[in-house]
């Protein structure tokens, strides 16, 4: 093996061990995936998906609980899709996998108009087909391939159009109550997955359905933070641990902090006591005189 060669090969295990860490500490953190659980890993035919699967199986083998895996891909019928890139990719690496077969594109195209983001409706499609999908084989967890980075997007998607604090949890427990969301690579950054998909070679599959269209609002978050970690690196990395680290008294949602029934502490501050310690920090009093001073003059 050449010296090129094998420093390739260092830094995909680098890359690879990476990955399976920041999988492993996200389903531990959230509790995603328990002893018995048949976890459906949903495929687009994407690099998001394929390395999720590819990192899933590996972690099945080492994993302290036992968990079964059910690789499903939804066909929704678009024009050109290359319906037996999924069954052969899945029947040689001999993962169980069902094709559902379901046409949501002429659904869309017949609803949205021409030009418009057909995103949204066709989330909503993809999403209810795989739910009903899901209770109809006793599935107990629903795996989707959303990274790091598709958190934060969203988070700023919701901010700037919707007017909302809202982004993408790691586990979700969909509105009927009857299925439960996980996103095992929530940890992982979208430009690892991108390294780690072209060294394994997946066989990718574009969507034409949406990714095709320029102007979605989310490929402008995507310019933007792209920007961002140039120009300043670290920062999604504090806005990821920003969405983590959330104090409600600090806002202003009324629901989620009781600000009306706020009352201020009747007791005293503690007197000086003989070892000169004062209830109230004296050189902050100086310093706030000082500013007044000041602002008088």
């Amino acid at each position: 093996m050449s010296d090129s060669s094998q420093k390739s090969r260092t830094q995909f295990n680098k890359l690879q061990k990476r990955l399976r860490r920041s999988v492993g500490e996200a389903i531990a953190d959230f509790n995603m995936i328990e002893h018995g659980d048949k976890v459906m890993v949903c495929l687009s035919g994407g690099k998001d998906s394929y390395t999720m699967l590819d990192i899933l199986l590996n972690l099945q083998k080492t994993a302290p609980v036992d968990f079964d895996i059910l690789a499903v891909n939804l066909d929704q019928k678009q024009p050109g899709f290359p319906e037996h890139v999924l069954p052969e990719y899945l029947s040689s690496i001999g993962v169980p996998f069902h094709i559902i077969e379901h046409d949501t594109y002429s659904i869309v195209k017949r609803i949205i108009p021409e030009g418009q983001t057909t995103c949204s409706l066709c989330s909503r499609l993809r999403r209810g087909t795989l739910y009903g999908f899901a209770r109809e084989h006793r599935v107990t967890k629903i795996a989707l391939g959303h990274h790091r980075d598709d958190i934060v997007e969203t988070f700023f998607l919701n901010l700037f159009y919707a007017g909302k604090l809202k982004a993408m949890p790691p586990k979700l427990l969909s509105d009927d109550k009857q299925n439960i969301v996980i996103r095992p690579l929530a940890y992982c950054r979208e430009k690892d997955i991108n390294r780690f998909a072209a060294f394994k070679q997946f066989p990718i599959i574009p969507c034409n359905l949406c990714g095709s269209q320029e102007n979605l609002q989310r490929k402008a978050m995507k310019v933007m933070l792209n920007g961002w970690d140039k120009q300043f690196p670290g920062r999604i990395e504090t806005i990821f641990a920003g969405l983590q680290n959330i104090a409600p008294s600090q806002m202003l949602d009324a629901g989620l902090f009781d600000f009306a029934g706020l009352t201020r502490d009747t007791n005293p501050l503690p007197a000086a006591s003989a070892c000169g310690e004062v209830g109230t920090d004296q050189s902050a009093v100086v310093a706030y005189g000082a500013g007044l001073d000041i602002l008088e003059r």
